[in-house]
């Protein structure tokens, strides 16, 4: 049974950056779009993602729920040292969703409304950002994991792991890879403004993999143990690679507007990466300055996780339909529909 809730794990975190990470990018792409194209673009998104961006953040509502039940040691480590990074993420998130209601739904139509433009582009910015910074503070290697607080500073014990270099390089990686797979989706969804798309689509495609080459370089000349080992890791650098080939099919069906198989190739080659990652030195999940962090070192006892995984099979049965008949429903899935 504790496959099963490690698949469960895994998938949810990937469903997320995947369906919120197009979400915070449609965001980022209003926001570095120009004056007369924001108003085009605040409609596409509204369209595309307006009847379903609230499902969109039940991933990542799993993924905390099985850490903190399945196993609550790791989640523990997680919530008291990088509860400042996690509680901006979570403010971003609520100030974005409120901002994106208000804009739409707010009956008076005033000077309100650019507050709640900003609120949303501003919140589709930093949220990405603090997420990629908490990922990379959990590989960066520098959580003081201290039993006895007192003999360090807040600084060391809460901020130093997050807020480095390194980390905003991961968070920045991060939130360019949302805005790449924002651009391709939204290159579908767009009539007059698609080569518009498209262009946005190749540049952020460059900037993921020009930050990609300097966060490893980075960690490589630091010697980040998590960056070496990935370079040394030949399932990762093979991950990396086969998502790097997917780039000239991905380009090719770019420009000939395919958005089925864009939309896929795009997804398949941030699962490779994000696969990549996961494979270095999983099931280490957590590098701290003195220790590495099992996180099948922390499982909770066996009856708890029978209780788990049962509910994760019963509650995916009910909740799986129905998120593909609302996808289905809005017409953000079609299968059917000729590639």
């Amino acid at each position: 049974m504790l496959y099963v809730v490690l698949f469960f794990l895994m998938v949810s975190l990937l469903l997320y950056v995947l369906l919120a990470g197009a979400d915070f990018g449609a965001g980022i792409i209003e926001l570095f779009s120009s004056r007369q194209n924001r108003a085009n673009t605040k409609k596409k998104i509204y369209r595309v993602i307006g009847p379903v961006w609230e499902a969109n953040h039940i991933w990542i509502i799993i993924v905390i729920v099985i850490l903190w039940v399945g196993f609550p040691n790791f989640y523990n480590v997680l919530m008291i040292y990088l509860h400042i990074p996690l509680t901006l993420i979570l403010l971003g998130i609520t100030i974005r969703g409120v901002s994106f209601v208000f804009r739409h739904y707010d009956a008076y139509k005033d000077k309100s409304q650019k507050l709640y433009d900003w609120m949303f582009r501003l919140g589709s910015l930093v949220t990405p950002i603090f997420l990629g910074m908490t990922f990379g503070a959990m590989i960066g290697g520098q959580i003081e994991v201290n039993s006895d607080m007192n003999n360090a500073t807040f600084y060391e014990l809460f901020i130093k792991s997050w807020l480095n270099t390194f980390s905003i390089l991961v968070g920045l990686f991060f939130t360019s890879l949302c805005a790449f797979l924002a651009a391709i989706l939204l290159i579908g969804e767009a009539k007059t403004e698609r080569k518009l798309y498209v262009k946005r689509a190749r540049n952020a495609n460059v900037i993921v993999i020009i930050i990609g080459f300097i966060v490893l370089i980075y960690g490589f000349l630091n010697n980040i143990s998590f960056v070496t080992d990935f370079i040394k890791n030949p399932f990762s650098i093979g991950l990396v690679a086969l998502s790097g080939l997917l780039i000239y099919p991905l380009t090719y069906n770019i420009k000939k507007v395919r958005r089925i198989k864009s939309r896929f190739l795009a997804g398949t080659q941030v699962v490779l990466i994000l696969c990549a990652a996961m494979v270095t030195h999983f099931p280490h999940l957590i590098i701290s300055s003195s220790s590495t962090i099992n996180l099948l070192e922390s499982v909770a006892a066996p009856k708890v996780i029978s209780v788990l995984g049962i509910s994760l099979i019963i509650g995916g049965l009910i909740i799986l339909p129905g998120v593909y008949h609302l996808f289905k429903s809005f017409k953000m899935i079609k299968i059917l529909e000729k590639f």
